[in-house]
């Protein structure tokens, strides 16, 4: 590049030898060096500006191509490329049968204090206290001002319940991240699912475990994240179950009855479609177990799995279908019913006189005591034993429930004839309703040994053979025969063929000192339809008294059978049941057409 002189030789003489002044030739030349500068830096600015305008534009037409292209195209959920499956963190759902939500989580917060971080203990421990009414003011007060640099407030607290907490404004009241077991039916089927509690726990996160009944049974499964958060199906149906906890309330309180329990079956799977147990709980405030006093007055005392009793003349039908089986007898076998059967100091005798005879129906349909214990005396003790115990009455039962083994029978000591006798008709050996749910599936389902089970069944799996098909479909017959015209005329239910056997034993006392006069344990077992069983229910209260005449009723066949009629008809429509409507042809009345 060649530059020009400010000060150009010959130009300066030039202007000298005119009497002009040199330094105006140096000014305009330096002006011109100047804007020469300048209109270079101009130019390159310019270039520099439409290079990036250039790019912008490349750069808003590309990404409003692609705007135009997924506006075109169709949506599509982004696909992972990594290999494996997600971990699943959290406990899994619980769900019915028809996959309706029994149990599930919630995402909520527990509260904790640093009190050496507060500024005002005496206003965070006033505020606590109108927030939650059952924490101490004074407690908390002298917590605060303590030696204490941690304390638990509460494990979890509600989204309204943490904003008042943030509305008190102090700095030592924190949060922290919980997940907590919610139940969105409340009580219902309360004693199935038994509760969930915390185990390890800290500040950011708590292990939630089960602590009784499915929870507890299921809570490796419903933990493992193999599982990839697959809910645990149980064999229950939700609308059958609030259904029929709402018709035994109903029943134990107009029965007067201490407790109550229902268990409904399915006849060939052993599925359990409904389990009650009366009084009853919410496992989202599940209360103390008791520390003294009867456990069985506890509402978290199971009467179906848990309590076990002395069922009374439903038993009988076990000793004739085994009677049946063996050969030694038949329905029409003319049974000696002649009282009181004497044993030893002991008398057996019947409610009422039923004459010389029964036939072997009769026996069941009047229930006889002294006919079913001379039927027993003709099975004998060891066969009767080994029946029963096939039948699972000599062992707890094997349902999926953390409580079932606390459920095991009370047997005799000695099993001698007399034992035999009083057996046969429900006395002498204490069996829960599941036990007795189990039995009646298994001799009236065809004779097919059915285990029961909480959880969904896709199909039959074939057991061992208990009875003959012909004993059972005879057996039927005589529990139908019991609702038409003996002792359960109270459960006929139209257009079902309800058949079943009525029970009233009389309650033990407490110190073992024989029996009350005044309580019993009522219960009825009943199936349907008789014709072709579908369903078994078992229906058992304590205490009842039926208080609407002169004198309390307590027999099973005026407290136990109402109730399972009403439950029958409510339930029935929801198993999918149609009522079975006989035809009335009308007489003597013509349609004609003009």
């Amino acid at each position: 590049m060649t530059r020009t002189p400010l000060r150009p030789l010959a130009r300066i003489l030039k202007a000298r030898a005119r009497g002009e002044n040199p330094d105006v030739i140096e000014a305009e030349n330096l002006r011109l060096r100047h804007e020469a500068i300048q209109d270079k830096v101009r130019q390159r600015a310019e270039g520099r500006l439409l290079v990036l305008g250039l790019a912008f534009f490349c750069a808003f037409a590309a990404i409003g191509g692609r705007m135009g292209v997924l506006a075109s195209s169709v949506p599509e959920e982004p696909r992972t490329t990594t290999v494996g499956n997600p971990i699943i963190g959290q406990r899994a759902d619980i769900v019915d049968r028809n996959g309706r939500i029994l149990a599930t989580n919630l995402a909520t917060h527990s509260l904790f204090a640093h009190p050496q971080d507060m500024i005002d203990p005496a206003n965070a421990a006033r505020g606590l206290a109108a927030i939650f009414p059952e924490l101490d003011e004074a407690q908390l007060l002298a917590d605060f001002t303590g030696a204490r640099r941690f304390l638990w407030i509460r494990r979890q607290i509600s989204p309204e319940q943490m904003q008042a907490v943030h509305d008190i404004g102090s700095p030592g009241l924190l949060f922290g991240p919980r997940e907590m077991r919610l139940y969105p039916n409340g009580p219902i089927a309360a004693h199935i699912l038994g509760g969930a509690s915390y185990g390890r726990e800290g500040v950011a996160s708590a292990e939630v475990i089960g602590v009784a009944g499915v929870e507890r049974e299921f809570d490796a499964f419903l933990r493992d994240p193999a599982n990839e958060g697959a809910p645990l199906e149980l064999s229950l149906d939700l609308t059958v179950q609030a259904a029929a906890e709402q018709v035994l309330s109903g029943g134990m309180s107009l029965m007067n009855a201490k407790g109550a329990a229902s268990v409904l079956m399915d006849i060939h799977t052993g599925e359990i479609i409904s389990m009650v147990s009366l009084p009853d709980f919410d496992p989202n405030n599940r209360p103390r177990v008791l520390l003294t006093g009867d456990q069985s007055d506890s509402p978290l005392f199971n009467r179906a799995v848990q309590g076990v009793y002395e069922l009374g003349s439903t038993f009988k039908i076990f000793a004739v279908a085994q009677a049946m089986e063996l050969g030694l007898i038949n329905s029409d076998t003319m049974i000696d019913t002649q009282g009181p059967l004497t044993w030893g100091r002991f008398r057996i005798r019947d409610f009422h006189d039923y004459g010389a005879q029964l036939s072997t129906t009769d026996v069941i349909v009047k229930s006889s005591n002294i006919g079913t214990a001379r039927i027993a005396m003709q099975v004998g003790a060891d066969r009767q034993q080994a029946f029963l115990g096939a039948l699972g009455f000599l062992k707890a039962t094997p349902v999926e429930l953390s409580e079932a083994p606390s459920g095991a029978p009370l047997l005799p000591r000695n099993w001698s004839e007399i034992s035999t006798m009083t057996i046969s008709y429900g006395h002498g050996l204490s069996t829960s309703p599941l036990h007795l749910a189990t039995g009646y599936a298994s001799v009236l389902n065809g004779g097919i040994r059915v285990e029961p089970t909480l959880l969904r069944q896709h199909g039959i799996t074939p057991g061992p053979r208990v009875v003959r098909a012909d004993v059972s479909a005879q057996v039927r017959q005589m529990l139908r025969a019991v609702v038409v015209r003996g002792t359960a005329s109270f459960g006929e239910v139209p257009g079902y063929a309800v058949g079943g056997k009525t029970g009233t034993a009389d309650k033990p006392r407490e110190n073992g000192g024989g029996y009350y006069d005044d309580k019993v344990i009522a219960t009825f077992a009943s199936i349907f339809p008789a014709d072709d069983p579908k369903y078994v229910l078992i229906v058992t209260l304590d205490e009842p008294s039926e208080n609407s005449g002169t004198e309390p009723r307590r027999t099973a066949g005026w407290t136990a059978v109402p109730v399972a009629a009403e439950m029958i008809r409510r339930v029935a429509p929801l198993l999918g049941l149609r009522p079975q409507v006989d035809m009335v042809q009308s007489v003597g009345v013509t349609l004609t057409s003009n």
